[in-house]
């Protein structure tokens, strides 16, 4: 279960005053991490795997769009 303390600990860390690189890094860790946790649902279909998964996506999407910036409105 080293693969869910590491996805607790990666919850946990402060994103906050990040360069450029570091949130690529974060990012990147928080994609493995959620494809590692999937496959791992898909044989268990546990549905704590499910809510820690949910999680990490909220966290990775946050720091994409800090990367990527905020879409302006079309109109």
């Amino acid at each position: 279960m080293t693969l869910l303390n590491e996805a607790l600990e990666f919850e946990k860390a402060k994103m906050q005053h990040m360069s450029t690189s570091d949130r690529v890094v974060a990012s990147r860790e928080a994609k493995r991490l959620i494809l590692a946790i999937n496959e791992i649902y898909k044989k268990t279909k546990d549905s704590n795997l499910m809510d820690i998964m949910k999680r990490l996506t909220v966290k990775k999407k946050r720091i994409e769009i800090r990367l990527k910036g905020r879409p302006e409105p079309l109109f």
